[in-house]
């Protein structure tokens, strides 16, 4: 039997991505993404990161090929003389 191409479903392999959570100044939290540039937001830490995830799985099915490489991800100390 042959398999018509264009059934196919298109599959992105499973990743481990980036979600930097950040507290909003109104309450609840701003999620980005920096491997896509996504980003969204959620009264509470698992539903903004519950949320990112949604936002980034769409915007990936839509452009599955935005991401370039995984984001190494760095604290750094800094202190500011006032």
């Amino acid at each position: 039997m042959m398999v018509d191409e264009t059934q196919k479903a298109y599959s992105i392999p499973p990743m481990k991505l980036t979600a930097i959570l950040t507290p909003a100044p109104e309450g609840g939290f701003v999620a980005y993404n920096p491997e896509t540039g996504t980003s969204s937001q959620g009264e509470t830490e698992s539903e903004a990161l519950s949320n990112i995830r949604e936002a980034t799985e769409l915007f990936l099915e839509e452009f599955p090929d935005a991401i370039k490489s995984q984001s190494i991800t760095k604290t750094f100390e800094l202190t500011l003389n006032a």
